[in-house]
């Protein structure tokens, strides 16, 4: 399984397990429950602020990562 270097903070979520976000490269990443690893590109610091403040992680990913059509790669 390919790793990933970036630095992830635990989060209580019922399908995420972890994130991580690099914001020199806009880069956010998000380990689910089930062991996948997405990658999304271009992400602004304010939706991962957003996502790490969010009461459910799960409903803010969908609605402002993926519904708002960033590239998204899967990593793992």
């Amino acid at each position: 399984m390919p790793r990933s270097f970036m630095k992830h903070e635990t989060v209580s979520s019922m399908n995420l397990s972890s994130v991580g976000y690099d914001p020199h490269s806009r880069t956010l990443e998000v380990r689910f429950r089930n062991g996948s690893l997405y990658q999304y590109a271009d992400v602004p610091a304010s939706v991962h602020r957003g996502l790490m403040n969010s009461p459910s992680k799960g409903s803010f990913l969908d609605s402002f990562v993926k519904k708002a059509g960033y590239k998204v790669s899967r990593i793992a």
